[in-house]
Formats: C-alpha cells, structure tokens, sequence
C-alpha cells in the first residue's frame, strides 16, 4: 500500500521530526502524494490524503491551517533554514488545535526527496496491485475450468476479493453465496429486494444496495429482453484493481450462464411439441415426450391459458424455475395447461407472470385435455376482455356475462357506430328513444310511460327510424339487430 505518515517520518534518511503530539490525527493515513507550495490558500490544488511541504509562515496562521485540516490534508511539513530558522510556535499551535500532523524538514532534505520515497511507494503499490489483479483474473480463468464453473468462479472471486459474492437467479431467488454463511437472512432478503426492479427492467442494468453485510454493487448478467440473473458483490472499499477483476468476472459468469441456454432452448423446443401434439389430439405421442424430461401432463379437468406480450421469453424463463405444470411457448403466445384442482376458478401463477412481465390474455372454462382446442379458442375468446386491471380475465366470467357482453369490443362498436349513424345524423334523441321502446319488449303504451310521451307520438318517432334506417322494426330479427347496435355503443 501507499506509505504513511508514520512511515514518512520514520525514514532516517530524511531526519523528519513531528512537532505536534503524536496522538493527533492518524499515522496510518496513506500518504497519496506530497506537494509543496507557499500560496496563501493552497487547497484548490491539493487533494484529501496528500502532504503538504512549505517553507514560509503563513499570514494568518489559524485561518489557513483551518483550511488544510477542513480539506483533509495528510500532514504538513515546515522547511527551516530556508526563509527563517526553526518552525513558527503560531503554526506549531495552529496545528495542534486543528488536529493536522506538523513536521519539521531539516535543511539538508530537500523536499523533492519526500515527493520522491512517496511517488516510489505509490508506484510500488499501484505495480503491486497489478500484479495482484492479473494473479487473481488467472486463477477466477482456471477456476471457470471446473465442472462447475459458475460456483468456482464466484467463490474464487470471493476468496481473492475477501468480501462476499452472491448470485440472484433469473427467478429472483437467491441461488448462491460464497463464502458460504457470508450473509445474514437481513442481507439476503435486501440482495433479493433490490435485485427485483433491475431483474424486472429486462434490461442490462446496475445497482448498489446497503446491508448489515456492508455495500454491494449489483450487475445484471444476460443480454436485454433475457436476463440471466443478478451478481451482488461487496463493494466497500474495493480498488481499481479490484473493480477491473470484477469486471471480468462478470462476463464470466455471464458467459457461464449462456452456456446453459442451449439446455433450456432444447427443453423449450420440447414444451412445444407436446403443445401441438396435445392440441392435435395425440395425447398418448404428448405423454411419451413430456414424461421422460418435463413429467406428468397435468390432470383432467384443466383450465388453458393464452398470454401474449412483449416479454415471453423473460416470462418462459421465470415459468421455468416456479410452475409444476405444464406451459410452452406456441408462435407469439405462452399457453399454460394447469390442473382444475390446481388452480380453482382462476390461475394464480398466470396473474403473476402477467403481472410481473406486462403481459395480458384469458383462461378458459375447466375442460377434458380432449377439448383442448376449444379450451384454447375459450381463452382467446377471454383475452379479448383483458384490461390492465383484469389483464387475465376468466371465460367464466366472459359466459356468465351472457351473449350481449361480446358487443363490448372495437370491432362491434365499430360497426354498430355505422348502423346507428342515420338516426344520430337526424336526432340524437332517437337512440334513447329507441332503447327504452325495445327494454318495454316493444309495448308503446309502456315505453311512452316510461318516456313521458303520448304512445302515438312514440309510433311516430319509432316510424321515423324505420325510415331513417332503411328497415321494418316490427319483426325480431330486425328489432334484436337494432338492441345488439344499441348495446354495443352503449
């Protein structure tokens, strides 16, 4: 490391000598640089650490050593016999008061030999932590050598590091520590809790969090849109070289972790064949393929659900490590098969995973692993009603609401818009004249109550939209496409 204070002055070839108390202010300080200058206020040029050499008395003694110490200067070395002979007892004080270091430089030592054993120790330090950095990123190289080399480069990184080193999976649980027992169950769930907003950004990102266990910095691993994980590092105090080994191991354990992407493409690949096969109606093929590697198919009845959305690779991912039932990746959707008794009247691993990743769809009515075309087309049929308070809804639901509820979408609106323009053109007043003449069942004596006008007039007005609308209300057919218009705009 750098020198100190104490092992500046404890040089005999430079015959230094400490004026003030030898308790005052810390000896083991490093000493980052050693500069000399006789301006009245030299602190704009100096940095917290260094040494300070001068060779005249300051003006006003008690302001400008004020200055040094609020600055956070390492020592400050007075040269006699330069400008006068022995140091100043003003400054000697001013030193003592303020808790900055005073030494005497003798004539005989010039100061560019004290700039010169600092520059020599500094040099040395930075030559030896080089050496320290290659020594390490070699033997972290060797270690990703391993059977495992995720665990034998995180706790090789700990070791050479001496703090702790922790990895979050994709899932955002802990997977690993090292050194094992490093962190107390405080520190692992303040890891997890803020390796979960990076983890959601899908985006390559980087962090800090304090603990009990000290600072960590947080880095994800894995490419935007598929995030591997999250390495949390202890961070306090670390050095440049130190900063440049973690650097390195992050793209190694990035690197690590890709490697296990082949495995996972492979059982992906897997899912959607027993997706289709099962969606053709050859479940004995579907259960051959998924029993050996994905296990059971999930028990009848089951309930699918559809999920579309911009992250489902990152939401395959996640499913992966938390579902026990069945889901594949089918084109642009994620389809999840889960038992009846699983999930009840709704899944609530699919309104997480829609949660979590943004995602929206439907879950289907409970249905035989027969059926499953028609459970899929159910979903579907759900996802249409998605909102982003409901961004799973149930076809329960969607059937419960009986057949007037499918008017409420784009496309019917759209066209009941264009039906019902004639009479909006004419008089505005004629839709709610109209709804509340077919909610009477058509009866004038009861509607023109209801509306407060004589039933010939309501003929009239009813007439008139015959005649605006091209059409003969007094059939069903024609009335029930007029109220599924009225209700779709409604």
């Amino acid at each position: 490391m750098p020198a100190t204070l104490a092992q500046l002055l404890a040089r005999p070839e430079l015959d230094l000598t400490l004026l003030t108390p030898p308790g005052l202010g810390d000896p083991e300080t490093p000493v980052t640089w050693a500069h000399s200058s006789d301006l009245p206020d030299p602190t704009p040029f100096l940095a917290p650490g260094q040494v300070l050499l001068i060779t005249g008395t300051p003006d006003d003694v008690d302001p400008y050593v004020a200055r040094l110490a609020a600055h956070g200067v390492a020592g400050l070395g007075f040269g006699t016999e330069v400008v006068r002979a022995g140091t100043p007892e003003a400054l000697v004080e001013a030193c003592a008061r303020h808790g900055l270091p005073l030494f005497e430089v003798p004539y005989r030592t010039p100061f560019i030999a004290i700039a010169r054993f600092v520059a020599d120790r500094v040099a040395a330090d930075a030559y030896a932590r080089s050496t320290w950095a290659l020594r390490a990123s070699r033997a972290i190289s060797l270690a990703a050598l391993r059977p495992d080399p995720l665990a034998a480069v995180l706790t090789e990184l700990a070791r050479q590091i001496e703090r702790p080193v922790a990895l979050i999976g994709a899932d955002g649980a802990l997977d690993r520590v090292s050194p094992s027992g490093a962190l107390t169950a405080a520190s692992r769930d303040a890891l997890i809790a803020a390796a979960d907003p990076l983890l959601r950004s899908r985006r390559r990102a980087a962090g800090s969090v304090a603990t009990d266990a000290g600072a960590f910095a947080l880095q994800t691993l894995g490419a935007a849109g598929r995030l591997r994980g999250v390495l949390a590092i202890g961070s306090e105090g670390l050095d440049p070289s130190a900063q440049q080994v973690v650097t390195g191991v992050v793209a190694l354990a990035g690197l690590a972790l890709e490697q296990s992407r082949a495995t996972d493409a492979a059982r992906a690949r897997l899912r959607t064949a027993v997706w289709r096969a099962l969606i053709s109606g050859e479940r004995a093929l579907a259960e051959s393929i998924a029993e050996p590697v994905l296990g059971p198919l999930p028990e009848a009845p089951v309930r699918v659900t559809v999920l579309g959305g911009t992250a489902l690779t990152a939401a395959a991912d996640w499913l992966e490590s938390h579902v026990d039932g069945f889901f594949a990746r089918d084109g642009q959707e994620l389809v999840l098969v889960e038992s009846e008794a699983d999930t009840g009247p709704a899944t609530a691993i699919a309104a997480t995973t829609a949660a979590r990743f943004d995602l929206r769809g439907g879950t289907s009515a409970p249905t035989a692993l027969a059926d499953l075309p028609t459970a899929r087309a159910q979903a579907e049929v759900a996802r249409q009603r998605a909102t982003p308070k409901a961004p799973v809804p149930s076809f329960d639901d969607v059937a419960a609401a009986g057949m007037l509820a499918l008017l409420q979408t784009p496309d019917a609106r759209a066209v009941a818009q264009t039906a019902l323009a004639p009479l909006t053109a004419a008089d505005p007043g004629l839709t709610d004249l109209l709804r509340t003449w077919l909610d009477s069942d058509g009866v004038y004596d009861i509607a023109a109550r209801r509306l407060g006008i004589h039933r010939h007039t309501l003929r009239a007005r009813v007439a008139e939209a015959e005649r605006l609308l091209g059409r003969d209300l007094s059939g069903f057919a024609a009335r029930a496409d007029l109220y599924a218009a009225l209700r779709a705009t409604a």
